[in-house]
């Protein structure tokens, strides 16, 4: 490294008679300098620059092609979405309304054969009523008619000798037998 260095510094102290050499004032080389670089990298840079900024625009401009046809086709997915949501909504509310219905329905059905069966049952409650009032009358029409037998038997017993009890006994053949002859 110090042999480089060596060289450009020798080469700064040659003389300035006519030869080619390095100008070592910063403030006039530099513009030739920067300008020349320059040139240079605009003249053999241009294309490759070029064909660059050529790529970089035709990713770019292939990017947003892309983004829009996303985009596109986005937008359409939505409408296809939203349209499908407003068709399953009301779906949604024809399937309220039409449960709402049918549940009013079966709830009036309901009522009406809960109905129909309370009145069944009051129908055949009454006829069990019924039915238990003359079983209990015809009871008691039973147990009366015993009693009044066995109290006129009682009575008749306690009343009756042996001869009115056989001139009964007469008086109701006798009339047995007029019976007949009617009948006859």
């Amino acid at each position: 490294m110090k042999n480089v260095t060596d060289s450009f510094v020798s080469l700064v102290h040659w003389p300035f008679a006519g030869s080619f050499g390095f100008n070592t004032d910063i403030l006039a080389t530099n513009p030739i300098n920067l300008s020349i670089v320059l040139g240079v990298l605009i003249f053999f840079g241009k294309g490759v620059l070029s064909d660059l900024l050529d790529n970089r625009k035709l990713k770019i401009l292939n990017t947003i092609r892309n983004s829009e046809e996303l985009q596109g086709g986005a937008i359409e997915r939505l409408e296809k979405a939203r349209a499908r949501l407003r068709k399953v909504e009301m779906e949604a509310d024809q399937f309220r309304a039409n449960g709402y219905s049918e549940i009013e329905r079966e709830k009036w059905n309901l009522i009406n054969s809960t109905s129909k069966t309370l009145e069944e049952l009051e129908n055949y409650k009454n006829e069990t009523i019924h039915f238990e009032q003359q079983r209990a009358i015809n009871q008691v029409r039973q147990q009366v008619f015993q009693q009044a037998l066995q109290a006129a038997l009682g009575t008749l017993n306690s009343c009756l000798n042996k001869e009115l009890h056989l001139r009964t006994i007469s008086a109701n053949i006798g009339m047995f037998g007029a019976m007949k002859e009617i009948t006859d």
